[in-house]
């Protein structure tokens, strides 16, 4: 088991930063890719970025390419995603997972365990 928990989220403003951390504990952190997904109200749950196992592969959506940039710290078990430039369609409940799939795991089946998310609401 990996137990993962998200900190970070928060009401900003359009156009400024904030990052996100999973922390992460049980089982060996650095055997899994790990990921991030947002899940806004009425969508379905979206991948926004992966990481690979060792921090030097990263994979991220079209939709933040550019903003948005993933990395992990293996030595604090913790994964982070660096949010830029942030939008109001950026608006959802953020969720760290852990994967032992193919690197880049991209869907929700790709991931076994999954944190209980993190709100981040960007107002106009």
């Amino acid at each position: 088991q990996v137990q993962l928990v998200e900190s970070g989220g928060g009401l900003v403003q359009a156009g400024v930063s904030l990052r996100l951390s999973c922390a992460a504990s049980g089982r060996t952190f650095s055997n899994y890719h790990m990921g991030w997904f947002r899940q806004a109200p009425g969508k379905e749950r979206e991948f926004v970025a992966a990481v690979n196992w060792s921090g030097g592969r990263t994979y991220s959506a079209d939709s933040v390419k550019g903003r948005f940039t993933i990395s992990r710290d293996n030595a604090k078990n913790t994964v982070y995603l660096q949010m830029n430039s942030l939008k109001p369609e950026d608006t959802a409940v953020y969720y760290c997972a852990a994967s032992l799939k193919n690197f880049p795991p991209i869907t929700a089946n790709d991931f076994a365990y999954w944190g209980q998310g993190t709100q981040v609401t960007v107002s106009s």
